[in-house]
């Protein structure tokens, strides 16, 4: 995948670069033209300046008795003539050629201008030519300045590309920046992006928009779990009373009092469910506080300690690796307490004997890491997307959990702004790994 800003910068690059390509191959045959144009138009201006000078000063000057009827001048390089010739014509000359003169026993090639004129009845031919040695060098200089300019402004052009996509792509990058950030509706910062695109000012309103409608829904979600939660604990609560007096009686006999018993555990486990509920969304309420600071590698030790005779009892080696710690500040102990609780029990959990569960806490590129990693029975590639989902991890579990306890550990990582990823292979095990924020 390609950035978008990428993608204008290439297509600016490219479209310029396919421009230069074809002035480059154009280029060799304008400039020979523009080359031979600018010759051409210096010759005829000096042929100009050499006819007004005759008029002036005459012919004598230049063709006397003694020069046989001829006037000839080059400079030393030999890379420009003026010849004047006396002759008898049948018809005027006024042209340019190119051929070759002996100039000093060296034959030289020369652009020549060849025009005749008369002088009280004489016919005179003036040439003047320019060598084109000299043509091509005047040519190679202007190729060599045209790739120095066309070279010069492609790179300028791309940096301006650079920085004008940089500059018109910015608010998009924020808005980007403010979504990454974001972890639930109600955090998402609504403050509108400065653009003066009205194509991104309308994409972050519609988003501001969209979470606020996102955020009033999960606020009646949660408002509904919570009154539900506690008109179902009433009630709960009285069956559990009525049933734990029945089951006082001394007359029952041990059928019932069996059946009586799974009701409680029942309502054990429904009452679980609903406190667990309950939890969730006093979390997202934000009911509970952060104003706690602890270290988190004594709170580590706290459950590494109550959870080893558990362990140590189903054969399974239960080990701390402290490779740094953190000093947690505005956070809530028991939350982050229960947290890796959760996730350090199933794993102790689905962990067969003579299996190991190790807790590990790191340090890696200033962020704090804890990871807790299991050779149980793993997790399949349709568990690991639900899950966080609740009731929807269909994890294997004893008949005292009611498969939320994952999803109560989501919530509060995202309370805590920690990000939670996951890696299982089933019969190899799983590893949870918990980042925690650079500001933690």
């Amino acid at each position: 995948m390609i950035k978008l800003r990428t993608k204008l910068t290439l297509f600016n690059l490219l479209s310029k670069l396919a421009f230069a390509a074809v002035l480059i191959a154009v280029m060799p045959y304008i400039i020979e033209r523009i080359n031979i144009s600018q010759t051409d138009k210096e010759l005829i201006r000096k042929r100009e300046q050499v006819i007004m000078m005759i008029n002036d000063i005459g012919i004598e000057p230049f063709i006397d008795s003694e020069s046989e009827g001829t006037f000839g001048s080059y400079n030393i390089l030999k890379d420009e003539f003026i010849s004047l010739e006396r002759i008898d014509l049948e018809k005027d000359l006024n042209f340019i050629e190119v051929t070759q003169r002996l100039i000093e026993g060296e034959t030289i090639s020369f652009r020549v201008l060849s025009y005749s004129f008369k002088i009280e009845g004489q016919t005179y031919v003036l040439e003047i030519g320019k060598s084109l040695e000299s043509i091509m060098h005047t040519r190679k200089n202007i190729i060599r300045l045209t790739w120095e300019l066309l070279t010069l402004i492609i790179f300028i052009t791309l940096f301006a590309d650079l920085y004008y996509t940089y500059r018109i792509l910015h608010p998009l990058d924020l808005i980007i920046r403010k979504l990454k950030g974001t972890s639930s509706p109600d955090v998402f910062d609504k403050v509108p992006v400065k653009t003066t695109t009205f194509d991104f000012n309308q994409l972050d309103q519609t988003l501001i928009d969209l979470m606020n409608r996102i955020d009033e829904l999960f606020r009646k979600e949660r408002d509904v779990t919570v009154n539900i939660s506690h008109d179902l604990l009433t009630p709960v609560s009285v069956l559990r009373s009525k049933l734990e007096n029945i089951l006082l009686q001394d007359n029952l006999d041990n059928e019932t009092s069996a059946k009586i018993e799974e009701s409680l555990r029942t309502l054990h486990r429904l009452k679980t469910l609903v406190n667990s509920h309950l939890m969730i969304a006093r979390i997202e309420n934000r009911q509970y506080l952060k104003n706690e600071s602890f270290t988190v590698g004594v709170l580590l030790m706290e459950i590494i300690n109550e959870l080893s005779p558990i362990a140590a009892e189903a054969g399974i080696s239960l080990i701390y690796n402290s490779l740094g710690d953190l000093q947690l500040t505005q956070a809530n102990r028991s939350l982050i307490f229960s947290m890796f609780y959760n996730v350090v029990n199933n794993a102790v959990r689905n962990t067969r004997a003579g299996g190991e569960v190790t807790v590990t806490s790191s340090i890696n590129q200033n962020r704090f890491n804890v990871t807790v990693t299991d050779t149980g029975i793993g997790i399949g590639e349709e568990q690991l997307r639900n899950l966080f989902s609740r009731f929807n991890s269909k994890s294997n579990m004893d008949e005292d959990h009611v498969g939320i306890g994952l999803a109560i550990t989501k919530s509060i990582a995202d309370f805590h702004n920690i990000n939670i990823s996951v890696e299982s292979k089933i019969n190899l095990g799983s590893t949870f790994s918990f980042q925690f924020p650079e500001t933690s």
